[in-house]
């Protein structure tokens, strides 16, 4: 992935293409403004559709054709004054557009730009990229509109501080784009933005000690948001660059970084659901809880997934926070397997935990360790069973890489657990991609009320089997 900007020097060669075929907005050429390294520019425009296309045209000749495959897509606002800039100011610099005032259609930027790359790449001649036949549009957007969705987009929350507060508001703005039907969002993980008291080389002891918290709790909250990323300014923020690897902060980041890796399963199977079944990743409680009142008010928790309610941290030194398990058969506290009851309650929050909890009736699929993705298979698969009501999960695969799926190059394997008998099962495999697993080494953990069984990459098994893609039923004790 490499960052490209729809921003031009009118100097360059590619801005003096954009420049005479008129798809640069005037104002800021007019004006001979200068962004903040000195250059004259200004922003094609994005609601032209003979400049999107040269746009691609650009980015394909220079990067796609070479092997670049995804797109960070900066200041797609865009980012046409210097900062700060006004509404008034930006409205009026994005003129002339092709569909109307910059009043009009200012907002709608970063939906437009996502059209062209995404449909750009698609309609790339595969004989001229062999390598990149088929390969999905991947593009990270700084800013976004309603209907991006459709343009394999995911947008992040732009250049916040490294600032608890800055911490505390991403939870709400994930859950308010999530409800609005964009599911994939993500942010910069321990903020872009620094206080200069965190720049400062040294940092004084109490700063660091702070600094080092302030990364490691945002990085528990990033596990469970659909796109883990760490970005930002000035300093290093790789979990090394916290502490050497005996340090408290390295080793919980690392925990949550194993964590999000077995996880796999669960995520994929969620983004399986989102293009098969019109689900999201992130789930405010209302979603789920809608007759419930104090669901309707939380905004510091959320379901990740059908299975998972997250209680992030976002305060320096909280080792506890209070915590609502909304009604339900029951709860368990997802380290420890422990049943959990319903209603209000005061839950730790060790320097490597965040309070999480696994809602009575869910199945969580989970996977081996992995350095990366693509490192093996998810193989064995280990199926938690979290008992207290029936549950149903299904496990959602394809290539990964490619666009089969839009013509059914998927399986998916419905799962079902009866809590009365204690029988899963393991229905027929609906489907199927090339180079597909033909079975599956299937380690049942089941989760009770004084059976309790924390989540780990060795539990303590239940039962298992062998899945070969036809109906399997598995007794479990």
């Amino acid at each position: 992935m490499i960052s490209v900007w729809g921003k031009f020097n009118p100097e360059t060669a590619n801005g003096k293409e954009m420049q005479k075929r008129g798809f640069l907005y005037k104002p800021n050429l007019d004006e001979h403004l200068l962004d903040w390294i000195g250059y004259p520019y200004s922003f094609y425009d994005a609601f032209n559709p003979e400049a999107r296309k040269l746009f691609w045209s650009q980015i394909d000749k220079g990067l796609f054709s070479k092997g670049v495959d995804a797109w960070w897509m900066d200041a797609s606002e865009p980012d046409l004054l210097p900062s700060p800039p006004t509404i008034a100011a930006q409205r009026a610099h994005l003129s002339p557009t092709a569909i109307g005032t910059g009043a009009e259609v200012l907002n709608g930027y970063a939906l437009m730009n996502s059209d062209g790359v995404y449909s750009g790449q698609r309609a790339s001649d595969s004989a001229e990229h062999p390598a990149a036949e088929n390969q999905r549009v991947f593009i990270l957007t700084r800013s976004g509109y309603a209907g991006e969705q459709r343009y394999s987009t995911v947008t992040w929350s732009g250049d916040i501080t490294s600032t608890w507060t800055a911490l505390t508001k991403q939870i709400p703005a994930a859950l308010g784009m999530s409800i609005s039907g964009l599911p994939y969002w993500t942010m910069d993980t321990g903020g872009y933005t620094m206080q200069q008291r965190f720049a400062a080389e040294p940092m004084k002891p109490a700063d660091a000690e702070e600094w080092r918290e302030l990364n490691v709790r945002w990085f528990e909250l990033s596990t469970f948001t659909p796109l883990l990323r760490v970005h930002g300014e000035l300093r290093s923020r790789e979990m090394w660059t916290l502490g050497d690897e005996s340090s408290p902060a390295y080793q919980a980041e690392l925990k949550f970084d194993q964590l999000r890796y077995r996880m796999l399963p669960y995520i994929y199977s969620l983004a399986g659901a989102v293009t098969q079944h019109d689900a999201t990743l992130m789930r405010p409680l209302v979603m789920d809880f809608a007759g419930d009142a104090k669901a309707r008010e939380l905004t510091d928790e959320y379901l990740f997934g059908p299975a998972l309610l997250v209680a992030p941290i976002t305060t320096y030194k909280a080792r506890e926070r209070q915590v609502y398990l909304p009604p339900a058969a029951q709860w368990y506290d997802f380290w420890t397997g422990k049943s959990v009851a319903a209603g209000e309650a005061t839950a730790a929050a060790p320097y490597d935990a965040i309070p999480l909890f696994v809602r009575a009736g869910s199945i969580v699929p989970m996977g081996p360790d992995l350095q990366y993705v693509s490192e093996k298979t998810a193989d064995p698969l280990t199926l938690y069973i979290y008992s207290g009501a029936d549950a149903d999960f299904t496990l959602y695969r394809d290539d990964g890489l490619t666009f089969g799926y839009e013509k059914g190059a998927f399986a998916e394997i419905p799962l079902h657990w009866n809590d009365r008998d204690r029988i899963l099962t393991v229905g027929d495999r609906k489907g199927g991609y090339p180079d597909m697993p033909a079975e599956d080494h299937l380690r049942i953990v089941l989760v009770a009320p004084g059976h309790p069984s924390p989540a780990s990459s060795s539990p303590a098994l239940s039962a298992s089997a062998v899945y070969a893609g036809k109906q399997l039923t598995i007794a479990v004790h």
